[in-house]
C-alpha cells in the first residue's frame, strides 16, 4: 500500500474513456496490464499523490440495457456525443455487478499491473464503491435479499416505478430522499447488520488491490439520513451508525486505507466524525462559482483541521467542466484559490487542457476537442511548484485584506498563508472581474527590521524586495488585475 500524504493532490480519470484513446493513439486495443509507460507518466505529472481510477468495476448489462431504453438518457448521450451508438454505451459504471474488474479493461491482472506502474512512482490508487444500491443483477439480489429495503406485491402495483418485484422477494429501487427512483438500481438497507458485515467484507477486498475509495453518495447511508428516506421499511435505527460500524471493521484489516466521501447537505462534519478522511467540499465549488470572494472568504474561515480533511474542486465526473463554467482567466485564479488550500484537491482529466464537454458517465467515447497548451503547462507548473515547495506541509491562515474608505476593492481578494519548516508561503486571488488593491497584514513577528524577498512561485523570475518593519505595520500593498493572483514564498532578502 502506497502512503499518501496527509492532504493528497488526487487526478481523476475516466478509465474506460482513457484506454480508448490510448488504444486509438496505439492503433491497437489496450487494457490496463499493456499501457505503455509514458502513459502512465501522462496522468501523474508533478504535485499528483493518486489517481482515481473511475469505473473499473463489472458494469450491469441489466442496467445498460435500461439505460438504452431511456430516451432521456439517450438524447443527453447524442448532445455530448454527436453519433454515439449502442457500442460506446458500456453503462453506468454506478450501477455494479460486482466488484470485479471488468475484463473489458485487462480484468484482476491489468488492475494489479495498473498499480504496480502507479507504486513504481510513489502514486496511490483510488477505485469506487457504490455503498447504497446494486444493479438489479448482482447476485445479492437473488442470494441475499435480506441486504436490501423491501416491498411487497402491493408496492410494485402502487408504485412500479419504485419497486422490483425479483421472484424470490419484492425490494426497492434506490434513490435519495429528493428525487424519484433510480430505475436501473436496487436499494441496500443500511440499517441491516448483515448487509453493514458484507459491505466491510466487499470494503477489504476492494482494500487488498488499492490505496484508498471513493465511496459514492455517502451521506445517504447516515442514520437520520436513512431513516428519513426509508422510514419503517428500513426497519430499527442502528445505536451506531453505518460508516462508524464498516469503517472500524475495514480499517482492523486496512489500516491505512483512505475513504473519501461523495457528500453533499453539509454533512461533511458528520462524515468525518463517522472515520471519513476526506469529504467533498461541495459548499465551496459552488461560491468559487457563482457567488461572491465573501461569501468563499466565510466558508474558509472554518477550522483549519476540519478543512485539512475537505476534498477542494472545480470539476468532477458530475460537474460541467470548467473550461465551460468560467472564462480563461477566472479558472486559472480559481485554480490558484484550491491548489494552495488545506485538504486535498481533484483535478479531472482533461481540466488540464480545457476539455468543454461533460460526458455522461455511460458512455466510452468522446468529442474530439482541441488541447490548450497553455493550460496544461499552467496547471502543472502550479501543481508541480506547490508540490517542490512544500508549502502545504505547514500550518496555513486566512489573512484579512484592508481597503480604505473609498476603495474597498480589497474586499474581493482572498489572502491566505502557510508557515512551517518549509519557508513562509502567500497566496492572494482576485476572484472578481475588475482590479483590486490592499494591504494584508502578514503574521510572521520575525520579519523584524529586515528586508524580504517575495518570489513569484509560477514565473520565479518575478521578485520584490520588501522591509519586515513595513510588512509588519501597515502590512503589503497589493495590486491585482481582474482575476489575478499571487503566489509568493517570503524569505530573508540577501545581505
Amino acid at each position: 500500500m502506497t502512503a499518501l500524504p496527509a492532504q493528497p493532490v488526487i487526478h481523476e480519470i475516466n478509465t474506460r474513456v482513457w484506454l480508448r484513446e490510448t488504444g486509438l493513439r496505439a492503433g491497437r486495443p489496450l487494457h490496463l496490464g499493456d499501457l505503455p509507460k509514458e502513459t502512465w507518466d501522462e496522468i501523474t505529472p508533478a504535485g499528483v499523490d493518486a489517481v482515481w481510477l473511475m469505473g473499473v468495476w463489472e458494469r450491469s448489462p441489466l442496467g445498460r440495457s435500461i439505460a438504452l431504453d431511456n430516451p432521456a438518457l439517450r438524447s443527453a448521450f447524442t448532445a455530448a456525443v454527436p453519433g454515439v451508438g449502442e457500442e460506446d454505451i458500456a453503462g453506468s459504471p454506478y450501477c455494479i455487478r460486482r466488484y470485479v474488474v471488468d475484463e473489458a479493461i485487462g480484468g484482476p491482472a491489468g488492475l494489479a499491473a495498473a498499480r504496480a506502474e502507479l507504486d513504481r512512482r510513489g502514486i496511490g490508487l483510488l477505485l469506487d464503491y457504490v455503498p447504497n444500491h446494486v444493479a438489479p443483477d448482482s447476485p445479492w439480489v437473488n442470494a441475499h435479499p435480506e441486504y436490501f429495503v423491501r416491498g411487497d406485491a402491493s408496492d410494485v402495483r402502487r408504485d412500479p416505478a419504485g419497486f422490483l418485484d425479483t421472484g424470490r422477494a419484492v425490494l426497492a429501487r434506490g434513490r435519495d430522499p429528493f428525487f424519484p427512483p433510480w430505475p436501473d438500481v436496487v436499494q441496500l438497507n443500511a440499517f441491516a447488520p448483515e448487509l453493514r458485515r458484507a459491505t466491510a467484507d466487499v470494503l477489504g477486498s476492494i482494500g487488498d488491490v488499492c490505496d484508498g475509495v471513493r465511496c459514492d453518495m455517502a451521506m445517504l447511508l447516515l442514520n437520520d439520513v436513512f431513516a428519513r428516506t426509508w422510514g419503517q421499511r428500513a426497519g430499527a435505527v442502528p445505536e451506531r451508525d453505518f460508516w462508524a460500524d464498516v469503517i472500524t471493521e475495514v480499517h482492523g484489516r486496512h489500516p491505512r486505507m483512505v475513504f473519501a466521501a461523495e457528500a453533499y447537505w453539509d454533512l461533511e462534519w458528520a462524515l468525518q466524525r463517522q472515520g471519513f478522511d476526506f469529504c467533498y467540499d461541495k459548499r465551496l465549488y459552488d461560491r468559487v462559482l457563482n457567488e461572491s470572494a465573501a461569501s468563499v472568504r466565510g466558508h474558509l474561515q472554518a477550522d483549519e483541521q476540519y478543512q485539512r480533511r475537505l476534498v477542494r474542486f472545480l470539476e468532477n465526473h458530475d460537474e460541467p467542466r470548467a473550461a465551460l463554467t468560467m472564462p480563461p482567466d477566472k479558472e486559472r485564479a480559481a485554480a490558484v484559490l484550491i491548489a494552495t488550500l488545506p485538504g486535498a484537491t481533484l483535478w479531472h482529466e482533461g481540466q488540464f487542457t480545457g476539455r468543454r464537454v461533460h460526458l455522461p458517465v455511460f458512455l466510452d467515447r468522446r468529442p474530439e476537442e482541441p488541447a490548450d497548451q497553455g493550460l496544461r503547462s499552467f496547471h502543472e507548473r502550479l501543481l508541480a511548484r506547490v508540490h517542490h515547495s512544500g508549502m502545504r506541509t505547514g500550518h496555513w491562515q486566512l489573512l484579512d485584506c484592508t481597503g480604505w474608505p473609498d476603495n474597498d476593492s480589497g474586499n474581493d481578494l482572498i489572502a491566505s498563508c502557510w508557515t512551517g519548516d518549509a519557508g513562509r508561503f502567500l497566496t492572494v486571488v482576485n476572484l472578481s472581474d475588475h482590479p483590486a488593491q490592499a494591504r494584508i497584514r502578514l503574521p510572521w513577528h520575525e520579519l523584524g527590521q529586515d528586508t524580504w524577498e517575495l518570489t513569484e512561485l509560477l514565473t520565479a523570475s518575478d521578485r520584490y524586495g520588501r522591509s519586515g518593519a513595513e510588512l509588519l505595520d501597515s502590512g503589503l500593498y497589493v495590486e491585482l488585475p481582474p482575476w489575478g493572483t499571487h503566489l509568493f514564498s517570503v524569505e530573508a532578502g540577501r545581505p
